[in-house]
């Protein structure tokens, strides 16, 4: 089966055709650089990615805190972790890189602060 798939490991946005056999990656064409094999391969045998948002704040200068995955999460979470970011509040001063969360959703992964967020 041919799975069509736009690289996102660079800013070239290749457009790959990946040859899919029994869930793996054995042909990927289309790619600009090495980058794309890897980023095929793994979409297909396990998609994951950063997740980027906003956690609400209480009495910091910054009304949404931004806010990312330190490392990928599986693709098939994503909901599940939007949800508990949504329920999520920031209550106390952080700096960029802080982390917000330790072991998100229960996994190997921090949500960590992107701004420095300081009281009003």
């Amino acid at each position: 089966m041919i799975k069509e798939l736009t690289c996102i490991e660079c800013p070239k946005g290749c457009s790959m055709k990946v040859d899919v056999e029994n869930c793996r990656a054995v042909k990927v064409a289309g790619n600009n650089c090495p980058k794309g094999v890897k980023y095929a391969e793994q979409t297909i045998a396990k998609p994951q990615r950063i997740l980027t948002s906003s956690v609400l704040s209480e009495g910091l200068a910054l009304k949404l805190v931004p806010v990312r995955t330190d490392k990928p999460i599986p693709k098939a979470r994503l909901a599940e972790a939007m949800d508990e970011v949504k329920r999520l509040r920031v209550k106390k001063p952080v700096v960029a890189g802080e982390v917000v969360v330790e072991r998100f959703l229960g996994l190997e992964v921090n949500l960590i602060a992107t701004r420095d967020a300081e009281i009003r």
